[in-house]
C-alpha cells in the first residue's frame, strides 16, 4: 500500500521527468527549426552549422531565471517546496543541449544537398520517440503523446522552413 508521502514522491519524479522531457524535445525543436529556416534561406552549410551552436547557447542564456528563483526561496515564497535553481536550470540545460546535439549531428553528418530533408526526418522521428517516452513517464498513452508532438512538430517545422524561405532570400 502507498502511503501519501510516496505518491507525492512519485508525482515529485513524474514532473522532473516531465519537465527534462521538455527541455530535450525544446532543444531538438528550436535548435533544428532555426537551422532548417536558416538553411531555407540558401546560406552555406557553416552558417546553418554556426545558427545551430549560437541560437541554444542564447537561449539557454535567457530561458532559466535562476536567480529569481534563488530570491523567491531566499525569500520564503515557496518555502515547502525549497527552490534549487542552480540545480533546475543545469539539469535543463543539460537537456536541451542534448536536444539540440541530434540537429548539429546531422549537419555535420550531411553537409549539403538533403540537408533540410534529413534534419527533417531525423528530428520528427527523435520528437516522435521523446513524445513517446515522456508521455509512458506521465502515464499517458505513448502513441497519444508521440502522435501528438510530431504532428505539431510537423507544422512548426513547415512554418519556419517557408519563413526562411520567404524571408531569407539572399543577393
Amino acid at each position: 500500500m502507498h502511503t501519501p508521502q510516496d505518491r507525492a514522491a512519485d508525482l515529485s519524479v513524474r514532473r522532473r521527468a516531465r519537465r527534462q522531457f521538455a527541455a530535450l524535445n525544446d532543444g531538438l525543436v528550436s535548435t533544428a527549426y532555426l537551422m532548417l529556416g536558416v538553411g531555407a534561406a540558401q546560406v552555406s552549410p557553416g552558417s546553418i552549422l554556426l545558427t545551430g551552436v549560437a541560437g541554444p547557447v542564447a537561449r539557454q542564456l535567457m530561458a532559466h531565471d535562476a536567480l529569481g528563483a534563488h530570491a523567491r526561496d531566499e525569500l520564503g515564497i515557496c518555502q515547502a517546496l525549497a527552490a534549487r535553481p542552480l540545480q533546475a536550470a543545469l539539469a535543463s540545460a543539460a537537456s536541451f543541449a542534448a536536444g539540440a546535439a541530434v540537429p548539429r549531428a546531422v549537419a555535420l553528418a550531411v553537409p549539403g544537398p538533403g540537408l533540410a530533408a534529413w534534419m527533417s526526418a531525423t528530428s520528427l522521428a527523435v520528437l516522435a520517440l521523446l513524445g513517446a517516452v515522456a508521455a509512458r513517464a506521465g502515464g499517458a498513452s505513448m502513441a497519444s503523446g508521440a502522435l501528438r508532438v510530431t504532428l505539431w512538430g510537423a507544422l512548426a517545422l513547415g512554418i519556419t522552413a517557408a519563413a526562411g524561405h520567404l524571408f531569407g532570400t539572399v543577393g
